[in-house]
């Protein structure tokens, strides 16, 4: 079966140089960002006893108010959505990578004997994907 053409011109829209540069900056600041929520997770659970689930949501909500400063600027510069609301709308989307990221960083932990550090790295590669499209398309427009 063909895909629509409403499908078609948003893989088409997704899929360009342009996009991967945007996604290769994102890349860049998710990965800074990141370190730092996984030193934030770490210290929780390692120096102030934290349980890992609510430590990483903690680490991983910082990270992300980073990442908007810092992708507003450099990954989706140009955007004309405002301050407050492209916030507003990050958050909700971060909303969205928090569910998955929790869910899935739950799951491994208990249904696999994989360290937490290492689960909350597998993770990222999915949550960070599905973000990095629902800001691209919905929140920053630039797809």
């Amino acid at each position: 079966m063909a895909a629509s053409p409403d499908r078609a011109g948003l893989r088409m829209r997704l899929f360009n140089r342009r996009v991967g540069a945007m996604l290769v900056r994102n890349t860049v600041v998710s990965c800074g960002v990141f370190a730092v929520g996984l030193g934030i997770l770490y210290a929780l659970v390692r120096w102030y006893g934290f349980p890992e689930v609510p430590a990483a949501g903690v680490g991983f909500v910082i990270g992300n108010t980073l990442h908007y400063a810092l992708g507003r600027a450099w990954i989706f510069r140009g955007t004309d959505r405002g301050r407050a609301s492209g916030y507003a709308y990050f958050l909700l989307n971060a909303t969205v990578g928090l569910v998955v990221t929790l869910a899935l960083f739950a799951a491994l932990l208990a249904w696999t004997p994989m360290n937490y550090l290492i689960a909350r790295l597998v993770v990222s590669v999915f949550a960070g994907l599905i973000v990095f499209g629902l800001n691209a398309v919905l929140n920053f427009k630039r797809v």
